[in-house]
């Protein structure tokens, strides 16, 4: 571990140097991190993928995560040089669509993370498209909980920040001002990417219904082994008219089309 610090209350911003042979990550991918001299909790940790570059001899794997329970608050105690494990990475990332010119990213709370290493990725593709625009809603509950906002600002054209209780931005929730713009994106040339809470995703869904604009979600789910094994992380999809099926988010997730996710 290269560092481990504290960015706003229970969160935290972690730089990993990794061996050289690891895979280039997707964005919208994961990794599952332990402490190997512990066998409680037992099982790793999934987190997402907050950015990645290869440096001299080794890779540089960040990770932004809120202490959630005894494994990450664990997690949120080590110093620089502990020794962890590391699986990954992991799942299906986002789709990246290059030639499209407008980038919508809708992050609630830590669902900030993989949208932020999914802009840089924007950002470094070669110019497909002249003047690509990346807009970004942001939410969470309070100031405090908004973590990442000047890395984001710094990769977007545009920054929508929303709180619940208007302690930054605009008070409401982040879909609302979304709502506001979608009419004038133009739905040939725009996408958009979402990961946060549960309510919000139904949220966007329920917007989108009617929408011809694209999206895809990082769906937040428990997961226990990572490797698609235990279907713990089990979540419902349409198969067909009236008819449901079950897939692994942490195979063939965590990213889904919106429309292909059950949210009933």
């Amino acid at each position: 571990m290269l560092s481990n610090r504290e960015t706003a209350p229970g969160h935290f911003h972690m730089v990993l140097g990794l061996p050289v042979p690891i895979a280039d990550p997707v964005p919208g991918q994961f990794v599952m991190v332990r402490m190997p001299d512990r066998l409680d909790p037992l099982l790793a940790r999934p987190l997402g993928i907050y950015g990645f570059s290869r440096q001299a001899g080794e890779a540089r794997l960040e990770l932004l995560y809120r202490v959630a329970g005894k494994g990450t608050a664990l997690l949120s105690g080590l110093s620089t040089g502990r020794v962890l494990q590391v699986l990954g990475p992991l799942g299906r990332g986002f789709r990246i669509v290059p030639e499209l010119r407008t980038v919508i990213l809708v992050a609630g709370g830590i669902g900030i993370a993989p949208l932020t290493f999914l802009a840089e990725h924007y950002r470094g593709l070669p110019a497909v498209v002249e003047g690509r625009e990346i807009v970004c809603y942001v939410g969470a509950r309070c100031s405090e909980a908004l973590v990442g906002l000047e890395r984001m600002e710094a990769l977007c054209s545009r920054v929508v920040v929303t709180t619940d209780d208007g302690t930054c931005g605009a008070c409401g929730i982040v879909t609302e001002p979304l709502g506001l713009d979608l009419p004038s994106f133009r739905p040939g040339a725009t996408v958009i990417y979402a990961c946060g809470p549960g309510a919000m995703l139904r949220c966007l869904a329920d917007m989108l219904r009617e929408s011809p604009v694209p999206c895809q979600v990082s769906v937040e789910e428990r997961m226990a082994c990572g490797l698609g094994a235990c279907l713990g992380c089990a979540v419902a999809i349409r198969s067909g008219e009236n008819a449901l099926s079950y897939v692994r988010v942490c195979k063939e997730g965590p990213v889904f089309d919106i429309h292909e996710l059950d949210w009933k």
